[in-house]
Order: structure tokens, then C-alpha cells, then sequence
């Protein structure tokens, strides 16, 4: 009954939330927006394919922080410190972490929610274990807790663990706390990309059920 509450709790606070925040956000939608297309040729928004709750597919809308079609070129997928593919503006909406604003969307739509493991790429789903497909049994969100444990300056399987400590421990106080730590985490920058300036490859894992690493 607790996790019925708290599921039909959530749903209603993240469209609410959605849309409030894309109400007052609008002007802010529209400055970003043009920016971008001044600063870059290319759309936008960036659009991809994701795996949310249970594996299913949708598309992730974030602003466009890279030059045009950058995964054919450069570290592909992957990201790094300086990384000469990202845009003077797409720069700055990454260290605020203004280019997620736009997956308020995906919530509104109901594919992802405002705390949740982040959403992850099919080719990652394909290669996760049984412990791992335990973060999709709930949808993707914009912020969570392995984002406010270390972002992406920990390895795929500490986020991973984490993800999944925050699965089975699901609670309104909790949901409560990861979006307070997210302010101090973007004001602060960290974890913007991993602990040697390169974001981690996602490599995958043997079959694990040992306890997360102890959080921050």
C-alpha cells in the first residue's frame, strides 16, 4: 500500500511540476533556443532514443550542446572535459546543466519523471545484468541518486548500484532529499564528467548483488 502511495504521489507531483516549471521557464526556453541557433548550425533540441521504465523506448529531448550529427566524429557516444565538439553555448547550458530543462517535456509526457536513474541507451539494457535491470523498474528521471553521489565521476557500476539502492528504497523523504542535493550539485558543478576528464565507457558487469558503496 506504501509504494502505491507514493507511485500515485509522484505521478501527480511530476506533471504538476512539469508544468509549472515549463510555464516559467518559457522565456528562458525561448533565450536558450535562439542562442543555440546563433551560435551553431544544426536543430535545437537534441533528440535520442532511450530506454526508460522497464525497457521501453522514447525520445529524450535535451538542448543541442554539440555541433550537428557530433556522434560520427570525435569520441562518438562518449564525452570528455574540453571536448572540442561542444558548442560555446552548448559549454555553458552543460556546466548549469540547463540543456536537461527540456526533458520537463518527457515528464509532462510521462516517459520519464523528476527523480529516477537516468535514462540510458539500448545498447546498455542489452548488456545489463539481472541485478542492473533492476533501475528500469521504475521511470528514468531528470536528476537521482547516483547524480547527486558523484555524477559521472564515479564508474558505470557504482551509478549503477546506486540506481538500484534507490529502487528498493523508494520514499517521498528521499525523493524530497535528492532534489535538494541536485541544487547544491549543479551550483557547485560536480560531476560534470569523470575523474580523468573523460566520461567512463559503460562496460558491463558480472552478475552482482552486493550493497551500493556508501553514498556522500
Amino acid at each position: 500500500m506504501k509504494h502505491i502511495f507514493i507511485s500515485i504521489f509522484k505521478e501527480a507531483f511530476d506533471r504538476a511540476i512539469a508544468i509549472i516549471a515549463l510555464i516559467i521557464l518559457s522565456p528562458l526556453f525561448i533565450i536558450i533556443s535562439v542562442l543555440i541557433k546563433l551560435d551553431s548550425r544544426g536543430p535545437v533540441f537534441f533528440v535520442q532514443e532511450r530506454a526508460g521504465v522497464k525497457g521501453k523506448l522514447f525520445n529524450s529531448i535535451k538542448f543541442r550542446t554539440m555541433m550537428h550529427k557530433a556522434a560520427e566524429c570525435g569520441l562518438g557516444l562518449n564525452v570528455k572535459d574540453g571536448d572540442e565538439r561542444i558548442t560555446r553555448v552548448g559549454r555553458f547550458l552543460r556546466a548549469w546543466s540547463l540543456d536537461e530543462l527540456p526533458q520537463l517535456i518527457n515528464v509532462l509526457k510521462g516517459d520519464m519523471s523528476i527523480v529516477g536513474p537516468r535514462p540510458t541507451l539500448q545498447y546498455q539494457v542489452e548488456l545489463y545484468n539481472d541485478f542492473q535491470r533492476k533501475r528500469l523498474l521504475v521511470k528514468p528521471g531528470i536528476t537521482g541518486w547516483a547524480q547527486v553521489n558523484g555524477r559521472n565521476a564515479i564508474s558505470w557500476e557504482q551509478r549503477i548500484k546506486l540506481d538500484v539502492w534507490y529502487v528498493e528504497n523508494c520514499s517521498l523523504w528521499l525523493e524530497f532529499k535528492i532534489i535538494l542535493k541536485t541544487i547544491k550539485v549543479v551550483i557547485k558543478k560536480e560531476g560534470l564528467y569523470g575523474a580523468r576528464g573523460i566520461n567512463d565507457d559503460f562496460m558491463p558487469q558480472k552478475h552482482d548483488e552486493s550493497p551500493p558503496l556508501k553514498t556522500l
